[in-house]
């Protein structure tokens, strides 16, 4: 088959690094990927968001299966310009990825489905927010209505944090359009776990569940990232939970969206809070987490590609995963100053040697290659470090013995991923 992954970070790679190792695979490009996708693809140079160009680049090249990493390309409706195209898309059309595109949306369509969540208002009036903060008490949860690549949530512990957010979002734009609503959430507590599950518009097959780390400082301090590391399975995260998740979370929604019109199909993933009183949900994302899904690649023991494909055809009722008994973690390593400003350009050594180490993989997110050859940082999350392992501390252990072969000063990570289950 000849298949088409869009994107160029750190679970582009993932993909591909699992796409690579379908019997089914004949061709694999990826637009625009990145350094150590070009190792395992053919890379083009159009942009994830170009949708034209990414659809005409299938046609020209007879794809058989486009498979989107990012979520901006389904909002904007790549997967419905695919199906015009009579192109096979994994992943949602766009009225569907408004469980991503829209964490209002999200919330109308969960409680209508009935699927257990923190209380919420939605507000386009700065200080109507504010007020509602001050009524409500703190700690209490702010977040952008719209697309801020992971970063438009803020957990406010004094209602001076609640306000602050409430302005940069909503006044000074820093998450520009995505900023023109706000929701106001009830904080809940517990233990923070990421759950996907493939959906075909009518079922939902369980894959596996994760634990990211958001903020960029060790014990989770700090601003929040697009995810430092992960870890795969949480211990958490118990096979009655999961079936909890399906029964209450999962099913419902796949149904309540299907009742609209819109059904899902791809990846769903749900954002969990473990608490006292069951697990709750926290928001929908429509595609692989990054970097949850480096760690899901390296525990997924089933062809990723017929996977997919099942999800397409709406076959998954005839499908099956099977998963590593093993645990996976992944360090991602960033540019000095993310996710504030950050230097590009800057060069990295030691990968090849970090790959070496016993149980190890290294999936490229920002890097290009120089006119040397030389790999130079490209973004903010640059690398991921991850490694295997019988034990979560074995995988731990390797994962930070190859962190300490690269040899980047300009570079910095957590040095705690897997703490709260270690």
């Amino acid at each position: 088959m000849k298949v088409l992954l869009v994107g160029g970070g750190g679970r582009e790679h993932a993909l591909a690094w699992a796409l690579a190792g379908s019997g089914l695979l004949g061709k694999l490009w990826c637009a625009p990927g990145n350094a150590g996708i070009a190792e395992l693809a053919e890379c083009v140079p159009i942009g994830a968001e170009d949708v034209p160009a990414l659809v005409a680049f299938a046609k020209d090249k007879a794809v058989d299966l486009v498979v989107v990493g990012p979520e901006a390309p389904l909002t904007l409706g790549l997967a419905d310009a695919c199906a015009a195209a009579g192109i096979r898309c994994f992943g949602p059309s766009a009225a569907a990825a408004r469980l991503e595109g829209s964490k209002a949306f999200t919330r109308e369509v969960t409680s209508a489905a009935g699927v257990p969540g923190a209380e919420w208002a939605q507000f386009t009036d700065p200080a109507a927010a504010r007020d509602y903060v001050r009524r409500k008490g703190t700690p209490i949860v702010v977040k952008a209505d719209g697309l801020a690549a992971g970063k438009g949530v803020v957990v406010a512990g004094t209602a001076a944090e609640a306000e602050a957010a409430i302005s940069e979002i909503m006044e000074d734009r820093v998450h520009g359009a995505a900023g023109a609503s706000v929701l106001i959430e009830e904080c809940l507590f517990g233990q923070e776990v990421s759950f996907f599950a493939l959906c075909d518009g009518t079922m939902a097959l369980p894959m596996a569940a994760a634990q990211d780390h958001k903020r960029v400082g060790e014990g989770d301090l700090g601003p929040n990232t697009g995810g430092m590391g992960a870890y795969s399975p949480p211990p958490a995260f118990t096979p009655e939970i999961e079936a909890e998740v399906m029964a209450r979370i999962i099913r419902p929604t796949l149904a309540e969206m299907a009742r609209r019109g819109t059904p899902f199909r791809g990846v769903l993933f749900a954002g969990l809070m473990l608490t006292d009183s069951g697990p709750r949900l926290i928001e929908f994302n429509v595609r692989f987490g990054d970097p949850e899904c480096q760690v899901l690649m390296l525990r997924l023991q089933s062809d990723l590609l017929a996977a997919l494909l099942a999800a397409c055809d709406g076959e998954l009722e005839r499908f099956a995963l099977r998963w590593s008994p093993e645990a996976a973690l992944v360090v991602v390593m960033a540019a000095r100053g993310y996710p504030g400003a950050y230097a590009k350009g800057t060069r990295i050594e030691g990968v090849e040697a970090a790959a070496a180490v016993p149980g190890a993989h290294v999936f490229h997110a920002g890097t290009t290659r120089g006119p040397d050859g030389a790999l130079l940082a490209a973004g903010g999350r640059v690398l991921g470090i991850a490694a295997t392992g019988p034990t979560l501390r074995a995988a731990h252990d390797a994962a930070y013995d190859a962190v300490d072969q690269l040899k980047w000063p300009d570079g910095f990570c957590r040095r705690d991923i897997g703490w709260r289950a270690l």
